[in-house]
């Protein structure tokens, strides 16, 4: 089992911690014209090895993990005003900006971004149950709702506004929509929830 990083803003932190959100997506990087990876790189003496994309799974191309192995949550966090100069800064207690009523406690309000962040303030880890590969646009209703996307409509009727909150999610985030890339689907099952607080 290994153990990685992974990023997420507020609104998906809320969602893992509603338990709405078991899968993410990311994009696939280096992937050629031709729809394949490269396995191994071409040599002066040798040519490289590719592989199809949709088969990258199963050469452990995922740079997330495979099933069995965990991400820790990177979030936007800071220390609690009173842990500021103690002992261990380490023993927290720390605030994190996903939290609704954050602004009720003493904070030291310098937030410190997700990708700063160091494992010992992690409160979420989240288990690898599935990895595949797919075009982002193929995202199913239940893809959709195990992204964390909510509807006021029943999800017969709601196909439509699911996939229009998706795409702006994932534009908001820095995506393309439009380009159709293809993404790693990561399901995952939240399996801590560490209290620092």
């Amino acid at each position: 089992m290994r153990e990685r990083p992974i990023l997420f803003n507020g609104a998906m932190v809320r969602a893992i911690l509603a338990g709405q959100k078991t899968q993410t997506r990311r994009a696939v990087a280096g992937v050629r014209g031709d729809n394949c990876l490269c396995l191994k790189k071409p040599t002066k003496t040798r040519s490289g090895i590719i592989t199809h994309v949709l088969d990258a799974p199963g050469h452990g191309l995922c740079p997330f993990g495979q099933p069995g192995d965990r991400l820790w949550v990177r979030e936007t966090w800071q220390f609690e005003i009173n842990a500021i100069g103690s002992a261990r800064e380490e023993d927290g207690p720390f605030v994190y900006a996903a939290d609704d009523g954050y602004g009720d406690r003493r904070i030291d309000e310098r937030w410190r971004p997700s990708i700063h962040m160091p494992r010992w303030v992690c409160r979420l880890v989240l288990e690898i149950t599935a990895v595949r590969v797919e075009r982002l646009q193929a995202i199913s209703t239940q893809d959709c709702l195990a992204e964390g996307i909510t509807t006021r409509f029943k999800v017969a009727d709601a196909a439509d506004e699911l996939r229009i909150q998706f795409r702006d999610i994932w534009n908001d985030t820095g995506g393309d929509w439009e380009s159709n890339p293809w993404v790693w689907v990561i399901e995952f099952n939240r399996i801590n929830e560490v209290s620092n607080g």
